[in-house]
């Protein structure tokens, strides 16, 4: 009779901020002879396209209290606990060795299970500042998987800084040779999350454009920016003579960022990692309307250490943005300073450092089996 794997459950709700740091672990789980299971939501399956086809996906029932109506916010309860009762059975039928919460509704029915069958668990917190769902499990696992640091965390929860995975494609280019600013071609990326991104296409094209021409002449800016904002944007960036390609997403936002001098993005957790991974200068502008002010919390790590500079919206204006931008582009020595602190503050080893504690909570799971049985 072969070996039984061990079984790693994970647990997500559908964003990318959830699902990106799912696959890293779900990948590396894999190669080290792990079976992995996907707990999640409808909505949570469509973002499912790049996990390794070996991992089963489980569709569970529940439901948040912030969208649907009187009707859904009162049915919200009654879905969250039968999508618990199922997940139960199902654990008492294939029973987890570990199971990992990232966030989002759509995990509460796993964590819930494994709390209740005692099963060794935990949750991994991408933001500074913990998701609703995350803040209601902390004190009830084994361990808080921070990706940012430091997270808030109530009293009693035990939190370890392990860092946001990043996608294979960051990863290689980790480290990447950083080409300093100077009198020659440059490149600029702009990112924004598809939240609140339209700041960056009213502010950003104006701050470059107001650049001194010597700057102006030697840059070619990357500008992401949604459906509706396309058209203007590109027209202001024609109109000012600036060389720019704008489109609403970019496929090889890792060879762009890797090729730039200067990144301006928000700060949700995932484009922070992939600038401190990469290690590049950035101007970080958080999205004010961000639960719990979390891209705030986001963005300190990196404005600590000097990799970045960052811009509340309270404080953003076409003038101090262009003043930042100019700064950068124009200090040679400062540039290369800021990718080396970014580089510093980066977690490359991120998904290891979360997959070693997968195990090491599995190996505490069976040594309190065996004591059970004694």
């Amino acid at each position: 009779m072969a070996e039984r794997k061990p079984l790693l459950v994970m647990a997500a709700g559908g964003t990318g901020g959830h699902m990106f740091p799912a696959q890293a672990l779900a990948e590396l789980m894999l190669r080290r002879g792990w079976r992995v299971k996907l707990s999640t939501d409808a909505r949570g399956a469509r973002y499912t396209g790049g996990f390794p086809h070996t991992v089963e996906i489980e569709e569970v029932s529940s439901a948040t209290f912030a969208r649907g109506g009187l009707v859904g916010k009162a049915m919200a309860p009654f879905k969250i606990l039968g999508g618990v009762v199922a997940t139960l059975f199902k654990f008492r039928k294939d029973r987890p060795d570990v199971v990992v919460g990232f966030g989002g509704y759509p995990s509460i029915p796993a964590l819930g299970a494994a709390w209740l069958l005692k099963l060794p668990r935990m949750i991994h917190e991408q933001n500074g500042v913990l998701g609703k769902v995350n803040e209601v499990f902390a004190k009830k696992v084994d361990v808080v998987a921070c990706g940012t640091w430091p997270t808030a965390l109530p009293e009693g929860a035990q939190g370890v800084h392990v860092g946001n995975p990043v996608r294979g494609a960051v990863m290689e280019r980790a480290g990447a040779g950083y080409i300093a600013p100077g009198p020659y071609p440059m490149s600029m990326l702009v990112i924004g999350g598809s939240q609140g991104a339209r700041i960056l296409s009213d502010m950003v094209p104006p701050a470059i454009a107001a650049l001194p021409l010597d700057v102006l002449g030697n840059l070619r800016v990357s500008h992401q920016a949604r459906d509706e904002d396309g058209d203007r944007v590109t027209k202001y960036y024609a109109e000012n003579g600036v060389d720019a390609d704008v489109q609403p997403f970019f496929h090889d936002v890792p060879s762009r960022m890797s090729e730039a001098q200067l990144v301006i993005s928000r700060a949700g957790a995932s484009s922070v990692a992939d600038i401190s991974v990469i290690g590049r200068p950035s101007i970080l502008i958080p999205y004010k309307f961000a639960t719990g002010d979390h891209q705030t919390a986001n963005a300190q790590g990196l404005v600590d250490v000097g990799g970045a500079i960052r811009l509340p919206e309270s404080k953003l204006t076409i003038e101090s943005l262009s003043e930042q931008i100019l700064s950068i582009l124009t200090n040679e020595q400062g540039a290369i300073a800021m990718a080396n602190a970014a580089l510093r503050a980066g977690k490359p080893e991120a998904a290891e450092e979360l997959a070693a504690l997968v195990e090491q909570l599995a190996g505490m799971g069976v040594q309190e089996n065996n004591e059970t049985d004694e």
